[in-house]
């Protein structure tokens, strides 16, 4: 073997390498990206419950009987069935995002299940009745798809205040 085939060979291992090192590089940042994305949608989720039109409509929403229909919320004040297009568009967006893994089921359950399947016990009946009444299947459709979803899993979920009570804050906490 001459020298140049062994340059030659040491330069093809070398770019080999590069290669390699290029992939494994850009493999590692778009798992960041994705991670960054996540905890990005995870922030504005938590503002976007901040909101005191979405704090009003909760209040609301607690007030309709459960199993609501289209006629016992049309006797009540519009302003009810406001705050039901309100929260369930909020939900209609979780649900889609959370389909898509662009937001995390885990964070989305854990900051609003309970809310949710609450929220769907009062209007689920509300949901299908305006279903066959406006010929759409899919009105709140993510709304009963992450409802069901976050149901499925509720009965293995421990309340946070038990199961993290012995949680203390390091040095990442603050």
């Amino acid at each position: 073997m001459t020298d140049l085939e062994i340059y030659a060979a040491i330069a093809e291992v070398f770019g080999g390498l590069a290669i390699f090192g290029g992939a494994l590089f850009a493999i590692v940042q778009i798992r960041d990206v994705r991670r960054g994305r996540r905890e990005q949608v995870a922030a504005e989720l938590c503002r976007g419950f901040a909101a005191p039109h979405l704090a009003r409509a909760v209040n609301l929403i607690r007030k309709i009987p459960d199993n609501a229909s289209i006629a016992t919320l049309r006797e009540m004040d519009p302003e009810y069935e406001e705050a039901i297009q309100a929260l369930a568009m909020t939900f209609e967006t979780m649900g889609l995002l959370v389909h898509m893994n662009v937001a995390s089921f885990k964070v989305v359950q854990d900051l609003t299940g309970g809310l949710l399947l609450m929220m769907y016990r009062k209007i689920n009946l509300w949901i299908k009745e305006t279903r066959v009444e406006q010929d759409n299947p899919r009105f709140g459709e993510w709304v009963q798809w992450l409802a069901e979803r976050i149901a499925e899993q509720e009965a293995q979920m421990v309340p946070a205040y038990e199961a993290h009570s012995d949680w203390k804050p390091n040095r990442d906490h603050g």
